[in-house]
């Protein structure tokens, strides 16, 4: 359910718009996930990423997975991101890896994916599943864009059947990939419905914690510092600092987590 007042189309460009500010990239470096470059890398080895595969990395952001999955598991990588920006940041940083040959992004929607059917052996998406308001039609397009056999690799926030204090059940929650997380069976359920059978499942909450409290602890840095805080123009720091401080205590009473989900399609 997306917050009262918004379609599910201004939810997406909500999140888009926000994750490809600059401000964003300030706060969270140039890994916008929990767990950052050794998580994506626990997640390509769980979902058996192999030399030569082509992979899809959905809301693929700057792009730092994508680079990562090309670098050091010798895939090749479609990106694709709602936002403009994001999508241009990605493709300069793969022309400047000397990987544009091999990775590539384009613009487009996890629920309408600009893809044939079974054009890829693997699909990555990092912390961005529970932002889409239809996760039923997103785990379909995966399924349909995925060959036989290949596999679904997950990583994302989740929650308890308690469920979100209601600050972060609102548009601020829904752009820091909180307000409409699942448990982790639930995400499995949503893919399994979509013929995407789960093959592994981890929990990593600790990287929760730790990108909480680093966004806490950036903000506050920058807050106080002149030059670097005129960055921040036009985000509310302090409800930022209100809102970390209230994921942080759902992380330690286990509300919140994050965890890792490997699915795969049946081979023919």
């Amino acid at each position: 359910m997306t917050p009262a007042g918004l379609s599910a189309a201004e939810v997406k460009a909500c999140c888009a718009a926000a994750y490809s500010s600059d401000a964003v990239a300030l706060v969270l470096g140039d890994s916008f996930h929990p767990g950052g470059r050794p998580l994506t890398r626990r997640l390509a080895t769980v979902a058996g990423l192999q030399s030569g595969e082509r992979v899809l990395d959905l809301a693929s952001g700057p792009g730092t997975t994508a680079l990562l999955l090309a670098q050091e598991f010798g895939v090749s990588v479609d990106g694709v991101d709602l936002a403009a920006a994001s999508v241009a940041r990605a493709s300069a940083a793969a022309q400047a890896a000397g990987l544009a040959e091999r990775v590539r992004f384009q613009l487009g929607d996890a629920e309408q994916l600009p893809f044939p059917d079974d054009a890829f052996d693997a699909v990555i998406s990092e912390c961005a599943f529970c932002t889409f308001p239809d996760k039923t039609t997103a785990a379909a397009e995966l399924a349909r864009v995925l060959a036989p056999g290949g596999r679904v690799g997950l990583t994302d926030v989740t929650v308890s059947a308690a469920g979100l204090p209601p600050d972060l059940a609102g548009l601020a929650g829904w752009v820091a990939c909180l307000a409409d997380a699942k448990p982790l069976d639930g995400y499995a359920d949503i893919l399994a419905a979509a013929g995407l059978e789960r093959l592994a499942a981890e929990d990593h909450d600790e990287a929760l914690a730790a990108m909480v409290e680093q966004v806490r602890a950036r903000v506050t840095v920058l807050r106080s510092v002149t030059r670097s805080g005129a960055a921040l123009q036009g985000v509310d720091v302090d409800r930022v600092l209100q809102l970390s401080a209230q994921a942080a205590t759902a992380v330690q009473q286990g509300v919140l987590g994050y965890g890792l989900l490997v699915a795969g399609r049946r081979a023919a």
